[in-house]
């Protein structure tokens, strides 16, 4: 008979727990034949009979596919936390970003292994995944934590389906429901970047407020921006690498910067953020100087954004202490990225044109349109937009700009039209 069942000391429980009480299992027997001759496929520990019933009558079907190749028994002896473990090194190294490597990293340290690292990868149950999620929720962990580790169960355990290392993947199963409390912070309203640039003003978040609020940079960007980079007098930067992900503490030079997650953008500088662009260089200048004349160090990095001492900020603190900048103003809670989120949706209501919106932010047209939550249509877009180039991206970006500060865009236009007047007698 293929199934057959046998007496254990100790049952388990559907989501791997013991009853510490003697209990009947199933297991599973095929003898199969193919081109090679006959070969047999085992699989034990069924909780009932129709599991192992339900399991021999899809692995029949299975088996009698040519194409068809069953687990091998080394591969399936592993346990979650070796697999999981090896994949992230070998997956993670050559597919993901450092900073999703690394949160790959700590949160199955932290919040996987711990719950089921211990079972074997094959017998992984939806139902263990379930309580391994609640038991994160019961710690007091937020909605995004216990999503986040379910996705990454899900993008692995789908490698390995696709190895064959197991029948099906778990993590596509589980009854969780993931509530609204994820809900990423509405974006800033214009009138609401009115107000956090004016608070910034004046101080060490003003340039920051500008890279990112105004135009669009992801943090390291932001903080990875050099001089060197920066075209004052054709009014200009150019977004080719920013701060890589983990800068030791107490650096102060970085010899070499990362890649941009994009493969590189230039983008105009407007009449009304070239001040702030003009004001930050003088200010750096003196404190280059200043520096020298107490005879304390300076760290030329170049860096447009840059601790007093020219050394770089840790994209951490910056972080950090934006969310207490923002509770200390009373001012509701986004996290910094939701400022690339702000002006990305501030132009695109301004303009519609979402597509030269998704050039000036470095994302691809489908990731643009995710972002904004609408649809593409490719061949359209494509036909019209072939080639964003840099007057376009100053048309949006004086829209959103001019839209931030009316009385600096009227005073600016009053004065070109005043000088045209002058040009024409």
């Amino acid at each position: 008979m293929s199934v057959t069942s046998r007496q254990v000391k100790n049952k388990r429980t559907a989501d791997g727990g013991s009853t510490s009480r003697v209990g009947t299992v199933y297991d599973v027997f095929i003898r199969y034949k193919t081109s090679d001759g006959y070969k047999t496929y085992g699989k034990r520990g069924f909780l009932t009979k129709s599991e192992a019933l339900d399991h021999e009558a899809e692995m029949r079907t299975k088996l009698t596919n040519p194409g068809y190749e069953p687990i091998k028994a080394a591969d399936a002896k592993q346990t979650v936390k070796e697999y999981l473990e090896n994949w992230v090194e070998v997956h993670g190294k050559a597919n993901l970003r450092p900073s999703t490597f690394s949160g790959y990293k700590c949160h199955i340290k932290n919040h996987i292994v711990p719950y089921i690292g211990n079972v074997p990868l094959k017998k992984v149950t939806p139902a263990m995944i379930d309580n391994m999620l609640k038991q994160l929720s019961d710690k007091g962990l937020s909605v995004s934590t216990c999503r986040y580790a379910q996705r990454i169960l899900g993008v692995a355990f789908e490698a390995a389906r696709k190895y064959h290392y197991i029948e099906s993947n778990p993590a596509r199963d589980i009854l969780t429901k993931f509530g609204k409390d994820a809900k990423t912070p509405d974006p800033y309203t214009i009138e609401q970047m009115q107000h956090l640039m004016a608070l910034g003003a004046g101080n060490e978040w003003e340039m920051i407020f500008v890279l990112s609020g105004l135009y669009g940079l992801r943090r390291n960007e932001v903080l990875g921006l050099r001089w060197n980079n920066v075209d004052l007098q054709n009014r200009q930067f150019s977004i080719v690498e920013q701060l890589p992900f983990k800068v030791p503490p107490k650096t102060n030079i970085i010899e070499e910067m990362a890649p941009t997650k994009s493969q590189g953008r230039t983008l105009p500088i407007t009449e009304v953020t070239l001040p702030y662009f003009q004001k930050q260089l003088l200010l750096q200048q003196k404190q280059k100087e200043l520096a020298g004349l107490s005879g304390q160090p300076y760290y030329d990095n170049r860096l447009v954004v840059a601790k007093a001492d020219g050394a770089p900020l840790r994209a951490e603190r910056v972080t950090n202490n934006f969310a207490q900048f923002l509770r200390h103003n009373d001012m509701p809670h986004i996290r910094f990225h939701d400022l690339r989120h702000s002006a990305a949706t501030n132009m695109h209501e301004l303009t519609g044109d979402f597509y030269t919106v998704g050039e000036i932010l470095g994302h691809t047209l489908k990731g643009i349109g995710m972002s904004l939550g609408i649809s593409t249509n490719m061949a359209d877009v494509t036909a019209r937009y072939v080639d964003v180039r840099l007057d376009r991206k100053r048309t949006v970006l004086e829209a959103y700009h001019n839209a931030m500060f009316p009385n600096e865009a009227l005073r600016l236009a009053q004065k070109s039209l005043s000088s045209q007047e002058r040009d024409t007698r």
